[in-house]
């Protein structure tokens, strides 16, 4: 297999790649499906080698056309196989139906049973493939849920039946893979939303098909793998004085919220923020200070008191523990707004952005689903069944650029987009965007294009999560990923 490529496409931009590979490049059908089957089949030797008892499950098109090479690979191979294809094998035809034909001639078929995938020691679906587009139902429903009653290792071949390749969203049921090799193109929906639960791990591989094929087909995210933070996080020079490195200024922390800031401020400081101001109620400035004393926080109890603060700062964040007070959150809301600074928007006051919207180029959003869901209207189901128009959606109604948050955070301004991998069930507590705030907010007073900033700031907070998780995740605190960041912004 090889090493995960950064681009990332939707389905149908993989069939135009099938095509350009077959059409434009003379690489026939049959050739690519027996590449994908042999793949698939000596990645499930390696990864299982004392399996013996494998159960292929086919559908029809190309992805039951893979499977089928794989049932007879491991046919020839020795393995005792149950072959059990739930589509009509005589209506099957061109090279699926050529390698069912293959398959069935040291197999035979056999109907399906949720006994059949208990006694298996491994599964390979290749059911439904990436073309699915509504709920699975009816007996690939039934089929999918035994699969995973029996708890046994499944290998999903190009994604796990179920899931939307293009999304990410589980289509009313789907596969618990342990593992999905891909094929040709990265499929999008492998690396965000449900697929965190679904995919396993993603292994790929191009097939061989020529660097040609990739050409004039403009992929639809990008992946921004740790390696890369080194390119935006370079080596100081000997020189450097803390003036050269910005100030940022983090507003909020309304009564019995003066966490958020605190976090926040000490996230943009850890990220390399040269001098870093609080603007909070005044019973937090002596806890703030106590905790971190490298911070200068400032009591502003009425919101006029913010100007100075403003008007000193390079760039600024507002939300953090903002609060829904009109008469002080709305207020330094509204100030902020006019004060025509950099701003990365999180929290209480993406809510306040929601009741009066304006878009701005030059601000950095922060939303968790439901937050975007307000920005934008609708439901969280919404948000979340497409992630990747919801992200887009916001960035065109809002301008700037938007960091849709949760697994496989997606990162766009309306004309590119890229999959943050990285993160873990732990970061699901308190504080964790304020985190992300404020190493954005640093990142920005540092130089950092708004674009550069979101990305390279939701990539720096996702690597800080893991490695804060390597004594677990359960218990995880802000404070342990912020204990972290220094040496992510050092690579």
């Amino acid at each position: 297999m090889d090493a995960l490529p950064d681009a990332l496409y939707t389905p149908e931009q993989v069939r135009a790649l099938d095509h350009a590979a077959i059409h434009d490049s003379g690489v026939p059908g049959w050739v690519l499906m027996h590449r994908a089957g042999r793949c698939a089949w000596r990645l499930l030797a390696s990864r299982y080698p004392h399996a013996r008892r494998i159960l292929v499950l086919c559908g029809g098109g190309h992805n039951g056309g893979d499977g089928f090479v794989i049932a007879r690979l491991a046919a020839e191979a020795g393995h005792p196989v149950d072959l059990c294809v739930l589509t009509d094998l005589q209506a099957l035809e061109g090279d699926a139906g050529l390698a069912a034909q293959q398959a069935c001639e040291c197999l035979t078929p056999t109907a399906f049973t949720p006994e059949l995938a208990a006694q298996a020691d491994v599964i390979v679906d290749a059911l439904l493939g990436t073309g699915l587009d509504r709920p699975v139902t009816g007996h690939f429903a039934e089929v999918i849920d035994a699969v995973n009653a029996a708890g046994q290792p499944v290998m999903a071949v190009d994604v796990p039946s179920g899931l939307s390749a293009a999304t990410g969203k589980v289509l009313g049921t789907a596969v618990r893979a342990a593992v999905t090799p891909t094929f040709i193109g990265l499929k999008r929906g492998l690396l965000t939303g449900d697929a965190a639960d679904y995919a396993g791990e993603v292994l790929f591989d191009d097939l061989g098909v020529p660097a040609g094929v990739y050409q004039g087909i403009t992929p639809a995210a990008q992946r921004f793998p740790a390696t890369a933070l080194s390119r935006y996080l370079p080596v100081r020079p000997r020189g450097a004085h803390k003036g050269a490195f910005g100030h940022a200024l983090v507003i909020g922390g309304d009564r019995g919220l003066g966490g958020a800031v605190r976090i926040a401020g000490e996230a943009s400081a850890r990220s390399g923020a040269g001098l870093v101001s609080v603007a909070t109620r005044s019973e937090h400035v002596a806890p703030c200070l106590a905790a971190r004393p490298e911070l200068m926080v400032q009591g502003i109890d009425q919101p006029e008191l913010i100007a100075p603060l403003l008007e000193k700062a390079s760039v600024v964040a507002i939300g953090p523990g903002l609060g829904q007070d009109e008469a002080w959150g709305r207020r330094l809301f509204g100030a902020a707004l006019a004060a025509g600074r950099p701003l990365v928007v999180d929290a209480d006051a993406l809510n306040w952005l929601a009741q009066s919207p304006v878009a701005r180029p030059d601000w950095v959003l922060t939303p968790h689903p439901g937050e975007a869901a307000r920005l934008l209207g609708c439901s969280t189901d919404a948000v979340e069944a497409d992630r990747f128009a919801a992200v887009t959606a916001l960035a065109e109604r809002y301008g700037g650029v938007v960091v849709l948050k949760g697994a496989g955070t997606l990162v766009s301004d309306g004309q590119r987009c890229r999959v943050i991998e990285g993160g873990n069930p732990g970061m699901a507590s308190g504080g964790m965007g304020d985190a992300l705030t404020g190493v954005v907010l640093g990142l920005r007073a540092q130089g950092l294009s708004a674009w550069e900033a979101a990305a390279v700031g939701a990539r720096v907070h996702a690597e800080a999560g893991d490695r804060a998780a390597r004594d677990g995740e359960r218990g995880l605190l802000a404070g342990d990923l912020v204990d972290q960041l220094r040496g992510v912004v050092n690579p």
